[in-house]
């Protein structure tokens, strides 16, 4: 099958993804809201300086592995580009103070069930699999950031186009509040546009146009058993 077809396989995997997936389209609430600045704090710091690492060793383009590099750092340590010199965690953080938690509170928090199930099979899927497949779980969900795919205001504007219309609705913030959101729907799209090139790239000539079709369908349906977690999790705490 050609490259273009492996792409249109793999949109339609994120488009499936993004309707399916309840997170997105149930109520989002103070608890919910709060639970993911939690833990997504936690996940972005986890994926971006273990798991996403793990890849970026295992690939032998130089220049798709300093592409890797460059957006773990963005992620971790300082984005001068999207963040002001801040890493994505950190404009998370202070957006967790924004919506009703301490600073310690979020620092202090620790992952929920579903997200160390998700890191342990994420393990499995990033650090134990084909270079190629790794950059594909790598980019799968923040592919979900470009507009396109789903419905309604995530079609429109993409996943945190959804998350900054709803959580400012919700919380009464405005655009310069919603920072992190916004400055992810612009970086996601050149992150995950990198991992799309790679695939067109390389699964033709390696022969692993199933494989990385069937790596972005495995990794999609932990995305969806994370955040569905983070929602679970938040209506217990909006409950207390």
């Amino acid at each position: 099958m050609a490259s273009k077809g492996v792409l249109a396989r793999l949109d339609r995997a994120v488009d499936d993804f993004s309707r399916r997936t309840r997170y997105f389209h149930e109520e989002m609430t103070k608890g919910r809201a709060r639970m993911f600045a939690m833990q997504h704090r936690l996940n972005t710091r986890h994926r971006n300086s273990v798991l996403k690492l793990k890849v970026a060793t295992n690939c032998p383009d130089w220049d798709t592995r300093i592409g890797i590099i460059k957006a773990c750092s963005e992620e971790v340590i300082a984005d001068h580009e999207h963040g002001g010199g801040r890493a994505h965690w950190e404009i998370l953080e202070d957006l967790g103070t924004r919506i009703g938690l301490k600073r310690s509170e979020i620092r202090a928090a620790t992952p929920i069930a579903t997200t160390q199930l998700a890191w342990a099979a994420w393990e499995g899927l990033m650090a134990n699999r084909h270079w190629l497949e790794g950059i594909v779980a790598n980019t799968c969900a923040e592919r979900a950031n470009v507009p396109g795919y789903g419905t309604g205001i995530m079609k429109k504007h993409g996943w945190f186009g959804l998350e900054r219309e709803r959580w400012g609705k919700l919380f009464g913030l405005s655009d310069g509040e919603l920072e992190f959101f916004e400055l992810h729907e612009k970086a996601d799209i050149e992150h995950s546009d990198a991992g799309w090139r790679a695939v067109e790239r390389f699964a033709k000539q390696l022969h692993m146009e199933d494989a990385v079709v069937a790596a972005c369908e495995k990794n999609l349906q932990v995305w969806e058993m994370y955040l569905n977690g983070i929602g679970e999790a938040g209506n217990r705490l909006g409950r207390r």
